[in-house]
């Protein structure tokens, strides 16, 4: 295992439009650079950050839209060991009530659109939010997931619930 790698911990939020699709960001920059992300980012851990903090500047910084700690509700965490062979991350993933009202400008960190659910299967994603973050969306987003990884290139992707409530 590679536990000399840097570890982060990060958030996604899932927003959506009053058409019940899902906003997306087409990532311009690693990781999952080309690939339909929700959006998010890292928590700001020299500040002490919280993952609500972080989830609330990431909307408001990407999307322009202020929500607050009640708008949002954690539904799980996933933690990736060797991701991309380059870091572990914790992630933790949030829906948001507060409906986006129109598609956001481009920022540096790429571009945005909605998609329906059943779309998001057709465009490229990376490979483990394939077979690891929608499927659980789907599954848990009224619950609870915990979810281990191991995402080394080199190795069979493995995945371990470790907590699941829905």
């Amino acid at each position: 295992m590679s536990n000399s790698l840097p570890f982060k911990i990060s958030v996604l939020v899932f927003l959506s439009n009053e058409n019940e699709e899902l906003l997306l960001i087409k990532r311009s920059k690693s990781p999952n650079q080309n690939c339909w992300s929700p959006i998010g980012g890292k928590l700001e851990m020299d500040l002490g950050e919280s993952p609500y903090e972080c989830a609330r500047r990431e909307t408001l910084e990407e999307v322009g839209l202020t929500i607050q700690d009640d708008d949002l509700k954690c539904f799980g965490y996933i933690s990736e060991k060797s991701y991309e062979g380059n870091g572990h991350w914790l992630m933790f993933l949030f829906t948001c009530s507060r409906i986006v009202t129109k598609t956001p400008k481009s920022i540096d960190e790429g571009d945005f659109a909605f998609f329906k659910r059943s779309d998001i299967e057709t465009l490229k994603i990376p490979e483990t939010d394939r077979k690891l973050l929608w499927p659980y969306y789907d599954s848990h987003r009224n619950g609870f997931i915990g979810i281990r990884t191991n995402c080394d290139p080199s190795k069979k992707l493995t995945v371990i619930e470790e907590l699941s409530l829905q």
